[in-house]
C-alpha cells in the first residue's frame, strides 16, 4: 500500500522553526521584492543579514535584462547590499547561456533588442551582440526605392525590455527572423509591466516581444518558460 498524503499546513510559530530549518536556500525575485525602481524595500538588509547569519544560500534571480550580472552587482552594493555576481542570475545571462549550452555557433552573431545587460553576457559567453542600445536613435527613412539592410550573419534574435525600443530595432530584427536561415528568436521574458520606478509600474517586455511576434508570425523561445520547468 501507498503511504498516505501528507496535507499542507498552514504556517504558525510551532512549525516555522523546522520548516525553516530544512531549507538551505533562499531564492528571491529583484523587482518589487528587493527593491522598486531604485529604492529599496522596508525591512530587506535585515532579513538577508538575517538568512546569511544563520548559513543560508541567498540567490537572487530577475526577468529584467537590461543589466548584466556584474551591473545588478554594482546596484545591490549602490544600496548598502553586499551580493556576488556568482549569487545573481539574471535574465541577459540566461539568454547567454541558453545559447553556449546548446552550441550556438561563435561565428553567428546575436541581434539585441534591449539593453546593454544582454550585449554584455553575450560578449562574457564568447558571442557578438548587434543592437541595443547603440540602435537607440537610429531611425528608418520610409521612402520609395529604400532597402532596409540587415546582416546575414545573425543567427539569433534575443528580445528583452528595451525603453529605446523604435522602427528601426524592429525592422532590424523582423528581418533577420524571416529572412536569416535558421535564425533562433528568443525572448528573456514576457512580463506585461515591471517596476521600473518606485511609483508605479511601467510596461514589460511582453509588449516587445509582442510586437515581434506579430511581425514575424513566428514562434518564440521564452527563456522564463526554461527557468520554470
Amino acid at each position: 500500500m501507498s503511504s498516505p498524503k501528507r496535507l499542507a499546513q498552514l504556517l504558525s510559530a510551532h512549525n516555522t522553526g523546522p520548516l525553516f530549518d530544512s531549507l538551505e536556500a533562499f531564492l528571491f525575485d529583484c523587482d518589487g521584492v528587493i527593491w522598486k525602481g531604485d529604492k529599496l524595500i522596508h525591512g530587506v538588509p535585515q532579513t538577508l543579514d538575517l538568512l546569511r547569519s544563520k548559513g543560508k544560500k541567498l540567490v537572487f534571480v530577475t526577468n529584467n535584462s537590461t543589466k548584466s550580472r556584474r551591473q545588478y552587482a554594482i546596484k545591490f552594493q549602490s544600496l548598502g547590499l553586499s551580493v556576488n555576481e556568482d549569487e545573481i542570475f539574471s535574465s541577459s545571462f540566461a539568454a547567454a547561456m541558453y545559447l553556449k549550452v546548446n552550441n550556438f555557433p561563435q561565428q553567428n552573431k546575436v541581434y539585441v533588442i534591449g539593453g546593454e545587460g544582454i550585449i554584455e553576457e553575450l560578449q562574457l559567453a564568447g558571442y557578438t551582440g548587434l543592437g541595443g542600445p547603440e540602435d537607440g536613435e537610429k531611425r528608418v527613412q520610409l521612402k520609395s526605392n529604400f532597402l532596409f539592410e540587415h546582416d546575414k550573419t545573425v543567427g539569433a534574435v534575443v528580445v528583452g525590455l528595451d525603453p529605446d525600443i523604435n522602427y528601426y530595432k524592429l525592422q532590424y530584427g523582423t528581418l533577420c527572423i524571416r529572412e536569416n536561415p535558421g535564425c533562433l528568436f528568443i525572448a528573456t521574458n514576457r512580463d506585461a509591466v515591471g517596476h521600473m520606478t518606485d511609483l508605479q509600474e511601467w510596461p514589460g517586455a511582453g509588449c516587445m516581444v509582442g510586437a515581434m511576434c506579430a511581425s514575424t508570425e513566428k514562434s518564440l523561445l521564452s527563456l522564463e518558460n526554461l527557468q520554470r520547468s
